[in-house]
C-alpha cells in the first residue's frame, strides 16, 4: 500500500473514531446520572427517616418540662468555675442513646459551662441556655461521651440531673485539659459537699 493511499484512509478512521467515543461518553453520561439518581433518592430517603424519628421521639418527651433560664443576675456574675467548650447533648440516665429531642436539649453545640451556688449554667451557640438548679443535680463523672460525640476515655464529663420527673444526664468537653479537671473538681465538690461543708451546713 503506498504513503499516498494510508494517508487518504485517515480522515475516515479519525471519523469513526470519533463517532464511537461521544457514542460510549453518551451511554456513560445516562449510566452516570441514573447513578446520581438513585445515590439522591437514597439520601432522601434517609433524611426523611431521621426527621421522622425525630419528631417521634419530640412526641414521646412532649411531657418533659423546659428546664429553667438562665437568670439574669448570672451573666454578670462570677462563677465559682468555668469552661469553654463543647455542649454534647443530653440523654436519659443510663441510656447514651436515647437522646432528648425536646427543648433543643439534644443538640450538640460549642459554649460555656459555669458552676454557680444556684446551679450550673449552660450557655450554647445558636440554642437556647439553660441552668441545671443545684436542687435539680444528682451526679457527676467523667466517661467518653454520649450519642452524637464520643471521645477518648474520661474525655468528657456527666452531669446527672433531674428534669421534671425525669432523670437525664448532660455532657461537656472541655476546650482544653487544665479547665476539663479544674471544673469537674469545683462539679464533684459542688454536688457532694465535704464532710466539713456538710458538718457546717
Amino acid at each position: 500500500m503506498s504513503a499516498e493511499a494510508s494517508l487518504s484512509g485517515l480522515p475516515e478512521l479519525t471519523a469513526f473514531a470519533e463517532l464511537t467515543l461521544g457514542t460510549r461518553a453518551a451511554d456513560m453520561t445516562g449510566t452516570y446520572l441514573g447513578y446520581l439518581g438513585i445515590t439522591v433518592a437514597i439520601i432522601a430517603v434517609l433524611v426523611l427517616l431521621i426527621w421522622l424519628g425525630w419528631r417521634g421521639r419530640k412526641r414521646r418527651q412532649k411531657d418533659l418540662p423546659a428546664p429553667e433560664e438562665v437568670p439574669a443576675a448570672l451573666l454578670e456574675a462570677e462563677p465559682r468555675a468555668a469552661a469553654e467548650g463543647m455542649v454534647i447533648g443530653t440523654v436519659s440516665a443510663g441510656d447514651y442513646l436515647d437522646r432528648v429531642a425536646v427543648h433543643g436539649l439534644g443538640v450538640r453545640t460549642n459554649g460555656r459551662l459555669e458552676v454557680h451556688p444556684e446551679g450550673v449554667a449552660i450557655f450554647r451557640a445558636g440554642a437556647p441556655n439553660y441552668l441545671i438548679g443545684a436542687q435539680s443535680l444528682e451526679h457527676v463523672r467523667t466517661d467518653r461521651g454520649v450519642v452524637g460525640k464520643f471521645v477518648e476515655r474520661d474525655g468528657a464529663f456527666i452531669i446527672g440531673w433531674k428534669l421534671g420527673d425525669h432523670s437525664v444526664e448532660t455532657a461537656f468537653r472541655a476546650r482544653h485539659a487544665s479547665a476539663h479537671q479544674e471544673l469537674l473538681t469545683e462539679l464533684q465538690s459542688f454536688i457532694r459537699p465535704s464532710d466539713e461543708e456538710s458538718a457546717r451546713s
